[in-house]
């Protein structure tokens, strides 16, 4: 097995860790604050990582261009965007559909990586893709009032915008990672994957902490009154972002992101084995579509 197989597995069990920590954190800071919370706290981890892989490689930090610094801060003002788009979602009654167009990620991934960086993926890919995407679509709605037909035709709602737009955010920020990190044109690539999320962690600790200092000063001060969970939170989210950015680095951006819906495998586990939910025909429909997806996309 290849092993940016391997990383992203890893990679989407943690993200499933955290997303679930950070919609907790959300009812008692808010969707800036817990938004926020993935990259402040997330940064000192981020710094120890980079630090601890050129001590053991014994490689210089590389020296960041003004190509890379570009790639960089488009990656990470899009993935703020991203973030507080799909967390804002979760104020919607309806926020199913939202939360199932935001998962076109992997799709729009691969056109954004024709467009920025000329990569093209093959035919079978593209059928993993569409297979997968579809597959976590279903699951997405599956305990809302809403049908397959319901959720086509539902495009041209406000929260199918928010998730259409949050998904164009997060294969923007995918494919300018994997940019950034490319133009390092660093030998060993744990330390173009470290380089760049300290990189963006930096940039997105900077401009969160300079709205919130604006905007909502009191959010600033909810985040320190939870600042137990919220540096689990950071913990998590570096190295889920870490095994990203390495996975990135050695993959296509829209391939990774198709393997990485294998993580909502691992949430809708979460729900039927820790807390025992009902298991219905769209969720098992949808994760053997993922599955399927999934195994196309690896052992095609």
């Amino acid at each position: 097995m290849e092993l940016w197989i391997v990383i992203t597995i890893a990679a989407a069990f943690l993200q499933n860790i955290r997303s679930s920590l950070q919609r907790h954190l959300k009812a008692h800071m808010g969707t800036t604050g817990a938004t926020f919370v993935r990259f402040g706290f997330g940064l000192p981890f981020a710094a120890l990582y980079l630090f601890g892989m050129t001590a053991y490689s014994g490689a210089p930090i590389p020296a960041p261009s003004p190509v890379f610094l570009a790639w960089v801060s488009l990656g990470a003002l899009g993935q703020i965007a991203a973030t507080f788009l799909l967390l804002h979602l979760f104020s919607f009654r309806n926020f199913t559909v939202g939360t199932a167009y935001s998962r076109t990620e992997p799709a729009q991934a691969a056109l954004f990586g024709l467009i920025f960086l000329g990569e093209t993926v093959g035919p079978l890919t593209l059928i993993a893709i569409a297979i997968s995407v579809f597959g976590v679509m279903l699951i997405s709605v599956a305990r809302s009032a809403f049908s397959p037909a319901a959720l086509v035709t539902s495009v041209f709602t406000r929260t199918a915008g928010i998730g259409l737009l949050s998904g164009t955010l997060f294969g923007v920020s995918a494919v300018s990672y994997r940019a950034a990190s490319l133009s390092l044109g660093y030998p060993n690539f744990a330390v173009q994957a470290a380089t760049t999320l300290l990189w963006a962690i930096a940039l997105q600790t900077v401009a969160m902490l300079a709205w919130m200092a604006w905007r909502d000063r009191e959010g600033l001060v909810r985040i320190r009154a939870a600042w137990k969970i919220s540096a689990l939170v950071g913990l998590v989210g570096a190295t889920a972002s870490f095994g990203w950015f390495a996975a990135m680095t050695l993959q296509q951006a829209a391939v990774v992101k198709a393997l990485a819906q294998i993580e909502m495998i691992f949430a809708f586990s979460t729900s039927v084995f820790i807390f025992r939910e009902h298991i219905n025909r769209l969720e098992i429909a949808g994760c053997v579509l993922i599955v399927t997806g999934i195994l196309v996309l690896v052992l095609g």
